[in-house]
């Protein structure tokens, strides 16, 4: 009897870190396929094959400007997430990412009064970058 609970429990044991190998593993893929950019800064993407055709799903987000038939420089404009879907001359995906746009956390102060936040970029002087009032959402 003791024998088998012995193996019972290394089987579950074994089962448990292998749920957690995958679900590691499924959120490293998800962390791969995000691409973050800083707002008001450019990214250079460099593809192997000549690209077509660019799509932006929200170009206040950010916007892609061909360099050449292999650079898209990708800009970040305004905070939030969108996706990049670049195609070659077949209409075949080249790549499909999501862009995630934000402010580069290593330079900035958050200020909050009651309802109200502010964020501060500097480098080196500290400059308003965002406001937005909790209360109402804006």
């Amino acid at each position: 009897m003791g024998r088998h609970r012995t193996f019972a429990v290394h089987a579950a044991k074994l089962v448990t870190a292998s749920s957690l190998l995958l679900s590691a593993g499924a959120s490293a893929m998800a962390q791969e396929q995000l691409m973050r950019v800083y707002m008001d800064h450019a990214r250079v993407l460099r593809l192997d094959r000549p690209v077509s055709k660019v799509i932006i799903g929200n170009a206040q987000v950010a916007d892609a400007t061909v360099a050449d038939a292999k650079t898209i420089v990708i800009t970040g404009r305004s905070f939030g997430t969108t996706n990049l879907v670049l195609l070659d001359a077949d209409g075949n995906a080249i790549v499909d990412e999501r862009i995630l746009v934000s402010i580069d956390e290593g330079n900035t102060v958050r200020v909050f009064r009651q309802t109200e936040r502010s964020v501060l970029s500097c480098t080196p002087n500290c400059e308003e970058h965002a406001s937005r009032d909790k209360a109402s959402g804006n």
